[in-house]
């Protein structure tokens, strides 16, 4: 009862502070005046004279690029008949639509007859003269009184006040993020899950932040044991722990209470006595070849972490029959960043094999005995939430998350990092609000619980909202462990927003002639955005610092979760210029979405994605090719006749741009895809790793169907890519014909 009662304020927030309004005008669309001069009359006439056919053909859209990256996809792309160029920009001057309407508004008012004689001439043109220069007076009155009772910080005409974006950002300072990540940091052996919890919400009220509330969850945690999990040699009855130190009481005295956390959580407990099998990473190719060599039938694999999720090794060792596992990370595959010079090592000088078996194989079996213990509890996991309450549109919310550390899940300091990151854009963009400024769109920020368990408060406050997040939300900024290296800044993005970011990382990009290459992909990520981008197709932005020797070697590696880490936050980044640029780079980015008119989402990019995934030699892709195709010309007429235009201030109407926004905030659910291997997104947009191309589900079909002529698994992965490709197809051209029957009904 206690947690359902604490869960009630949140239904408050969603459902009396944050309900759907309709918004039946933009605020913000540009009025017309009634008052012409003769230079008005004059260009309204030679606006009668427009050609729609030159319309169409308008210059000075050529300059318009996608980044380097795409322009390479497009060079290979591998439906020749369809040329970028001719696509317009999501901007335009003076576009059609405007045109139109003031062809149909036009009258003309002057209407001549013969003069009667000089002196009435005069007196004609005297009480013109009269009349216009009372007129004009009382249109700057008018004009005057206008201006001066307009908001200062109110955008005009819909164009986006990067100045005022600008204003909130150059308060962002990297010692106010220091000290708010040391001062979380102290909490970090708390073992009361409601301190740090508290320390959020008391942090967030007091900079101002709207109806700040706890939202808690009873969950199932598997947590360690009294004692930790131990592998014992059968053939010398040696114990150790996980950690390689034998099992002695002293030895567990030593090395504190941080060996209860070597486990994996959820994992089946109790005792397997069976041969291990070294089966490398655990990929498909491995498993193939170690069958066929001997029977692994409740054995014990030896699995290296990374290049595929988990999960799915995981999946892929229960089908092969092996009845447990011993996880590790190969020191070769960890980031500079991680010292390992504690550790002893050797080399050998062996030129290969075993020396007393030359030319032929030395079998040697080891058994182990491998022993899980681990004690499932109900715990409260809790939530922080508040938001900022959106000026136009308050139904559409952008959704910015953190994390916060929970006891009973170790997890180094980037929880920490999260935090203060989040806390310090709220700190920067509340003297604004507190002043009257408001953006477009609500702003709810969460700091979610459970995340080392799997994402449990996000995964839950999700499911507790599913109907309205929806309908509603209109994208996710991911701040999910943003210092993990020093070297690289690695944005991540959902095909529809990285022309956005590569635009925010190249105007924060100081000396332009010595700037990196962004190197941006649509990759899975950690973290919980997890439910937002494979349960509810919301577009996602993610930016963290890397090492190089990550981005080159195995991915998932951030999948396994330690107690203490060799490197430090502070080490990474001393005097927190990482954290600030972070900070900057994703506020600026929630503010575009938040406030701009039209959402800076590209419908064309998801189109060119699902063509680069198409490409080599892979078989059955054909027909795919064909739809996305198709997929690519009504994303080029959608883009170019409904975005292109509604960019220009002069040309929007309120309930076109509605109705736009609402197509652009949905494109990625037709992407979601019901049934995939484990470990692995619904979202088919993202890639397992960037070094991947094509669709991460038709590449581990090909790879299971390699041996076969047909494959069920094929087919059933080229059936739901086809599918998924058809269904953005029909709703681009829906979109399209909903327009033009608004359109057709208002003539």
């Amino acid at each position: 009862m206690e947690e359902n009662e604490a869960s009630l304020p949140n239904t408050s927030l969603q459902g009396r502070k944050m309900a759907y309004q309709k918004v039946n005008a933009d605020q913000r669309a540009p009025g017309h005046s009634q008052y012409l001069d003769n230079d008005d009359l004059q260009a309204t006439a030679l606006d009668l004279e427009w050609d729609m056919e030159k319309e169409l053909e308008e210059p000075g859209f050529d300059q318009f690029q996608l980044d380097s990256a795409e322009n390479q996809n497009l060079g290979h792309s591998e439906t020749t008949d369809l040329n970028l160029d001719s696509i317009q920009p999501a901007t335009s001057p003076k576009g059609r639509f405007q045109r139109l309407q003031e062809e149909s508004d036009y009258i003309s008012h002057y209407t001549r007859s013969a003069p009667k004689s000089n002196r009435c001439n005069f007196c004609h043109l005297l009480k013109i003269l009269c009349t216009a220069i009372i007129v004009f007076i009382f249109g700057i009155l008018i004009g005057y009184y206008i201006h001066t009772n307009c908001p200062s910080d109110s955008p005009s005409s819909g164009t986006v006040d990067h100045q005022l974006y600008q204003e909130i950002l150059k308060t962002i300072q990297a010692e106010d993020i220091k000290k708010s990540f040391r001062n979380l940091v102290q909490l970090y052996k708390s073992e009361d899950d409601m301190e740090v919890s508290k320390k959020i919400k008391t942090q967030w009220t007091s900079l101002g932040l709207e109806d700040v509330q706890f939202v808690n969850y009873s969950v199932l945690l598997n947590l360690p044991g009294l004692s930790p999990s131990t592998v014992t040699l059968s053939s010398s009855g040696e114990c150790f722990h996980p950690d390689g130190q034998p099992c002695s009481e002293e030895a567990r005295k030593e090395s504190s209470q941080d060996l209860l956390y070597s486990y994996a959580a959820y994992s089946a407990k109790g005792t397997l006595k069976a041969e291990v099998i070294d089966v490398s990473y655990g990929m498909a190719d491995d498993l193939k070849r170690i069958r066929k060599m001997k029977n692994v039938t409740n054995r014990i694999a030896l699995l290296k972490l990374g290049k595929l999720p988990l999960l799915y090794k995981l999946s892929l060792l229960e089908k092969a029959g092996f009845g447990g596992v011993l996880l590790y990370i190969d020191p070769c595959d960890l980031p500079k960043t991680v010292n390992p010079s504690h550790d002893i090592f050797m080399v050998p000088l062996n030129p290969g094999g075993d020396p007393s078996t030359p030319g032929y194989p030395s079998v040697e079996i080891r058994v182990v005995s491998l022993q899980v213990q681990t004690v499932t509890k109900l715990k409260t996991v809790t939530n922080v939430v508040g938001y900022v309450m959106g000026l136009t549109s308050p139904d559409r919310y952008i959704i910015v998350g953190s994390h916060h550390h929970t006891a009973h899940s170790y997890n180094g300091q980037e929880w920490a990092s999260s935090t203060a990151i989040i806390t310090a854009f709220i700190r920067a963009l509340m003297p604004k609000v507190k002043r009257g400024w408001r953006p477009d769109r609500t702003i709810v920020f969460c700091s979610w619980g459970g995340t080392a368990f799997g994402n449990i408060g996000s995964y839950e406050w999700g499911e507790d909202f599913k109907t309205v997040l929806q309908k509603n939300v209109v994208a996710y900024i991911n701040l999910h462990s943003p210092i993990r290296g020093n070297s690289t800044l690695r944005p991540v993005a959902s095909p529809s927003l990285q022309q956005l970011v590569v635009e925010k990382n190249n105007f924060n990009c100081t000396r332009r002639t010595q700037c990196p290459e962004t190197n941006i992909s649509s990759i899975q990520i950690q973290g919980d955005a997890d439910y937002f981008i494979n349960h509810l197709g919301v577009p996602s932005v993610q930016f963290a610092y890397e090492d190089i020797k990550t981005l080159e070697g195995p991915s998932f590696l951030s999948e396994a979760l330690f107690s203490t880490q060799s490197t430090t936050v502070e080490e990474m980044d001393p005097f927190f210029k990482l954290h600030e640029t972070i900070t900057k780079l994703s506020g600026e980015v929630i503010l575009q979405i938040a406030n701009e008119p039209v959402l800076p989402f590209n419908a064309l990019d998801i189109a060119l994605e699902v063509q680069n995934n198409l490409k080599g030699d892979q078989p059955n892709t054909h027909q795919l090719l064909a739809m996305a195709s198709r997929l690519r010309e009504s994303a080029e007429l959608f883009q170019s006749d409904e975005m292109r235009p509604a960019n220009d201030p002069k040309e929007r109407a309120p309930i076109r741009i509605r109705m736009l926004n609402d197509i652009l905030q949905d494109m990625e659910k037709s992407f979601l895809v019901q049934q995939v291997p484990p470990g692995f997104y619904r979202n088919i947009l993202y890639h397992l790793d960037e070094r991947t191309g094509q669709f991460s589900i038709l590449v581990e079909a090909w790879e299971h169907c390699k041996p076969l002529a047909t494959d069920e698994t094929l087919q059933e992965a080229l059936s739901k890519v086809l599918n998924s490709i058809n269904s953005a197809h029909v709703y681009f051209k829906a979109g399209l014909d909903v327009f033009k029957s608004v359109l057709d009904g208002k003539n």
